[in-house]
């Protein structure tokens, strides 16, 4: 994904955003995966102080000077529309040359994210001002398949795992994780539970609902090319994402006091790192063989 400014401009590129290394972006997802004890809570801040704090407090600092939620909304639009005008070659790649193998190999980086997709969000909810909390909640709902196990987003995923021949528990991914995937998984944890103010998430998210409904076409059409039967986790986000949008930015319209730099730091960073994963996983599938 581009990492192109909104009329602004930072210090920060997409190739930081792996930072620390793979041993403490790991380290990091172990933490938020168990109730930390006081130990655990120094080491997590030490990780974050490292890694996504300073991308985050980069992009409050040159956020544009907004007069509204709806400027910042408009934004947004625009920074989206020069996203998907300039998707990446690698997404040309996956779309329409990516053997079964190389597929499977991407599927495979981002396991530790689909086979818990929204449950690391939940905590959110409690940390906005109602009328927002509602509106993300109800996105939630859809992310968690309205209570129908077979609907839930993580069960899409663990039925395309299926297909593939690949493991359903967690733990058998950790080993092969690139520390860019493993900073896309963490970057939800951070923006839910961890981020000083929820408002970095009402960006993040208003982002990453939008994004989908281009960035995972490749995806799609790479499942369909490759004759897979179980491709509805990309084809569910092509249908329900455009309603997911909506709600977040009402979420976003509905603060009484928006933190607009902040909800527009959520973005610049969300779009950093979901890039960057996807990048890395794909050139990890890219030396995969049959």
């Amino acid at each position: 994904m581009s990492t192109a400014s909104a009329g602004s401009s930072v210090p920060v590129t997409a190739h930081s955003v792996a930072a620390p290394a793979a041993t403490a972006q790991r380290e990091l997802h172990t933490l938020y995966r168990r109730v930390p004890n006081l130990g655990d809570y120094g080491s997590m801040a030490a990780i974050e102080e490292r890694w996504i704090l300073p991308m985050a407090r980069a992009y409050e600092e040159s956020a544009p000077r907004f007069g509204s939620a709806g400027e910042l909304l408009q934004a947004l639009r625009e920074f989206l529309a020069e996203e998907e005008a300039a998707i990446p070659e690698s997404a040309t790649f996956l779309a329409e040359h990516a053997t079964l193998p190389q597929f499977t190999t991407v599927v495979r980086q981002f396991a530790l994210d689909g086979l818990t997709e929204s449950e690391s969000l939940l905590p959110v909810v409690p940390r906005l001002p109602y009328r927002s909390g509602m509106a993300v909640f109800r996105v939630l709902i859809d992310e968690l398949g309205c209570g129908n196990e077979e609907k839930a987003h993580s069960q899409l995923y663990r039925d395309l795992l299926t297909e593939l021949g690949l493991s359903l528990r967690l733990d058998d991914y950790l080993d092969e994780t690139t520390p860019e995937c493993f900073a896309y998984v963490n970057m939800f944890h951070w923006l839910a539970s961890r981020a000083s103010s929820p408002q970095y998430f009402l960006g993040a998210y208003a982002y990453f609902e939008t994004s989908v409904l281009y960035s995972f076409q490749s995806f799609a059409r790479a499942a369909r090319r490759l004759g897979i039967v179980h491709d509805a986790y990309y084809t569910e986000h092509l249908y329900i994402d455009s309603y997911h949008s909506s709600h977040m930015r009402t979420a976003i319209r509905a603060l009484e006091e928006p933190d607009l730099a902040k909800i527009w730091a959520g973005v610049r960073l969300t779009s950093d790192i979901v890039g960057t994963a996807t990048e890395a996983a794909i050139a990890r599938a890219r030396v995969t063989t049959a």
